[in-house]
């Protein structure tokens, strides 16, 4: 089993288990407040929780924190939330963070998680370098000075923390990929799927992830009865299917895709369209695309079709 690569404050840990278990209210909706030093994915990560459905605050003061969680109680069934929280908050301190943090933790309604996010002063360095942006403590000292004021500022923040997440050897895809296993519960990230039938005499569609051309497949067009309809009727279907490489050719494409889409996912992938296309896109992409669309459903993904040249004028 592949070791979490949050690192567990086990002392926090323990005692969000304890409030669990005293029979106090349940709770209502999860929060996780992101903090950590400035240039760790920070930013990154808040996108990362809005992918899997939590309601995403940046660079919140403090002091407005009570009055957002008390709005969220007042809804039926509140979406969970993530919160940024760090050196650029105005009236940031690591003992106003701690105060604010032990009293949340006594609210019944909330399932509290904080997340550190670290990285290496080498990396941190390098990613300002890249990006050139100015460090939230720059105020004209060098990178590195600034780097290290942050890192004993925020040092007294890690005693108040639920995990740690590094990110000095993590890609950005990485990263995601950890919180939403970590986070996203039974959610899970979303991937939506179109299948889309088209025609090559109309074009490429330019939003196509992945093209096949099936006009290899033998083609109802030459067939006057079958000339008018389209691949979503069943004598077309039939004929396109009678074709004695279109079960192998569908067989082949479903295992690649259902290798595939996985694995977007759990890239961080939003949206995939898989395109199928003929020479008209009426007759055998059409037959096609309705064959994939039967595939088995993949978990946490959201299949759409789409006959983009269907109904255009012959």
């Amino acid at each position: 089993m592949e070791r979490d690569p949050v690192t567990e404050n086990n002392g926090n840990k323990a005692a969000a288990a304890a409030k669990d278990a005293d029979g106090s209210a349940p709770v209502k909706y999860q929060l996780v407040i992101v903090t950590g030093l400035s240039g760790a994915g920070k930013s990154a990560a808040l996108h990362s929780f809005e992918d899997i459905g939590y309601q995403a605050v940046d660079n919140l003061p403090l002091a407005m924190l009570d009055a957002l969680l008390d709005q969220a109680a007042l809804k039926e069934e509140p979406a969970p939330i993530a919160v940024g929280i760090d050196s650029r908050t105005m009236h940031f301190s690591p003992e106003l963070f701690a105060e604010t943090m032990r009293r949340v933790r006594t609210r019944p309604e909330i399932q509290l998680h904080v997340l550190f996010m670290d990285a290496s002063d080498d990396v941190l360095m390098k990613r300002f370098s890249e990006t050139r942006r100015p460090h939230p403590l720059g105020e004209g000292q060098l990178l590195r000075l600034a780097i290290t004021q942050e890192r004993k500022m925020m040092t007294a923040v890690r005693e108040n923390i639920d995990g740690i997440l590094d990110t000095s050897a993590r890609t950005s895809s990485e990263t995601r990929s950890i919180l939403r296993r970590r986070f996203a519960g039974d959610k899970g990230p979303q991937l939506v799927v179109t299948y889309m039938s088209f025609g090559f005499a109309h074009g490429v569609p330019r939003d196509a992830d992945l093209v096949f051309d099936v006009r290899f497949l033998r083609n109802p067009h030459y067939v006057d009865e079958l000339r008018p309809l389209t691949g979503r009727d069943k004598g077309v279907a039939n004929y396109v299917r009678a074709d004695e490489g279109f079960d192998k050719f569908i067989a082949k494409l479903e295992d690649m895709i259902s290798f595939l889409l996985p694995r977007y996912r759990d890239e961080g992938k939003a949206y995939v369209t898989i395109a199928c296309g003929c020479t008209g896109g009426r007759h055998r992409s059409v037959a096609v695309i309705e064959a994939l669309a039967g595939m088995g459903a993949i978990e946490d993904m959201t299949v759409n079709l789409y006959h983009r040249d269907l109904d255009r004028e012959r």
